[in-house]
């Protein structure tokens, strides 16, 4: 690795102001590149990933960010402290034109449970500075201050919430899906681009470049370490497997089409090399420990399902019970179950994407086909399965419905026999628009469910040994810029006592 030095990039700071560096190569005489921000995941006890893409013209349209097809070698530097006079670690990576000039850095031997900061220099500029965190060391549980949400879509509104939650300064961020919408240009607060449909891998690109440029987002991405999974828009609303939802817009090689999506995704998200697409595929299911106090089992509940079952309705559907029918797949299933039987830590956390707890939509029993209800058998063996590995505070965070709910997982969702687990979902960062705070959700239907809030924002939650305390956090606008965020409701998950409980 290269070491550098601290006067290096003070240098390369004038320069991302527009001033050039003497001595500058012509190989390197690029616009200011870091125009999608930096990020940081994947926190492990000993480092975590970096990550930044060179696109100083990020949105053009043939998906390359104003980059040549020639590499770049990229600096980096970690440090103790914001103003790196404390190095910690420092190295170069190359950027390439096959992963769009997306830098992935897995960093190594730092120290558990500790703040660091990060930055990047290329052809002489500078990056933003970002923060994070490694997890703590196996045997300690310091308390944990997360926060999770979901479907952020440009067009409808701003991305206030992801500032708010950048204000929060968390130890950790999870991103549950719809991290981009795919559609074409509507009639919201802004417009997407490309103004069509997104189909392939350039215009993969420059719709996520279009949602990294903004400065929301961007804060909320250096503040912490971001752990994400996908949902359906990522690719197409509602697909499962190779199975797409309609055919609009019409032809094409969906298969091809999913890879295009899942390449891009690892090209603009801080994740592990263990992460990158593998031919039309990429296994994004994945545990992350923190320390002794919680285990992250991240899943993937859209690359391995069968169909929606009767059409993706939610007509009454006998189809929905079929043993055979699955939304994890047989192998993460059973990856899902071995982990949650290792009890790695007080706290067994699942993020995943949709509705966990049955959910009746009207009396006749009818249930939405895209959740975990199109899929009951693979639920049930699920819960069972934890129950009969004696996992004690199994906590489900889902995204996908743009609402906040909680709910109680029930051994038996007729009888409402035994509370199992808790379920929490958060609402969308601008998913929905602004919404309604007076619309009630709950229903006698759903006596295990809670609480419902039809607003936009995300989840907190401040985890200790003891319990896990929870605030649904909502902001009254987001077609209008700056909203405050509030705190709508709160609860604590007592260990050992799991549902919900007034705090």
């Amino acid at each position: 690795m290269t070491r550098l030095h601290r006067r290096t990039f003070l240098v390369g700071g004038l320069a991302s102001a527009g001033v050039a560096l003497a001595g500058s190569g012509a190989a390197q005489a690029i616009a200011y590149p870091f125009t999608l921000g930096v990020a940081s995941g994947e926190p492990a006890a000993d480092g975590f990933v970096i990550w930044t893409r060179l696109a100083p013209s990020p949105l053009n349209a043939d998906g390359l960010g104003g980059m040549s097809s020639a590499p770049v070698d990229v600096e980096w530097q970690v440090a103790t402290d914001r103003n790196f006079t404390q190095l910690a670690q420092t190295g170069t990576a190359t950027a390439v034109s096959g992963l769009a000039h997306s830098v992935h850095v897995e960093l190594v031997g730092l120290q558990p449970g500790r703040e660091y900061f990060y930055r990047f220099r290329a052809s002489g500029h500078i990056s933003a500075t970002g923060r994070a965190r490694t997890a703590p060391a196996v045997g300690t549980s310091p308390a944990l201050t997360m926060l999770f949400t979901s479907c952020s879509h440009y067009e409808a509104g701003y991305f206030t919430a992801y500032r708010r939650m950048a204000e929060e300064n968390p130890d950790l961020v999870l991103h549950l899906g719809d991290y981009i919408y795919e559609g074409g240009a509507g009639s919201g607060v802004r417009a997407h681009q490309p103004s069509g449909e997104i189909t392939t891998l350039a215009n993969y690109r420059v719709r996520h470049a279009l949602y990294k440029r903004d400065v929301d987002l961007q804060a909320a991405h250096a503040i912490a370490p971001w752990v994400v999974v996908w949902d359906d828009h990522e690719v197409e609303n509602n697909y499962a497997n190779l199975v797409r939802a309609d055919n609009s817009p019409a032809g094409g090689d969906f298969a091809a089409r999913r890879a295009a999506a899942y390449k891009a995704y690892y090209e603009h998200m801080p994740l592990r090399a263990a992460q990158a697409p593998s031919g039309s595929n990429l296994q994004l299911y994945r545990r992350l420990r923190w320390g002794s106090l919680a285990t992250f089992h991240m899943l993937d509940t859209r690359q391995y399902r069968d169909d929606q079952a009767c059409g993706d309705g939610t007509k009454l559907c006998p189809v929905a019970d079929d043993p055979a029918r699955t939304i994890t797949g047989a192998t993460q299933e059973a990856w899902l179950l071995d982990g949650l039987g290792q009890r790695l830590g007080t706290w067994d956390l699942i993020g995943q994407q949709v509705f966990f707890a049955q959910k009746l939509a009207a009396a006749d029993g009818s249930k939405s086909m895209d959740s975990w209800d199109g899929y009951t058998a693979n639920r049930s063996r699920i819960q069972q399965g934890w129950q009969a590995r004696g996992t004690v505070n199994p906590v489900v965070l889902t995204g996908d419905v743009h609402r906040h709910w909680a709910a109680n997982i029930m051994d038996d969702y007729q009888t409402q026999n035994r509370v199992i687990g808790t379920e929490l979902v958060s609402t969308s960062i601008t998913s929905g628009g602004d919404g309604s705070a007076t619309e009630t959700g709950t229903s006698s239907l759903n006596p295990h469910v809670k609480f419902y809030k039809n607003q936009r924002g995300y989840v907190r939650t401040v985890t200790s040994p003891t319990q896990l305390r929870v605030d649904f956090r909502v902001l009254d606008k987001v077609t209008v810029r700056d909203y405050p965020v509030k705190t709508a409701q709160s609860y604590v998950i007592e260990a050992g006592n799991p549902g919900l409980q007034a705090p």
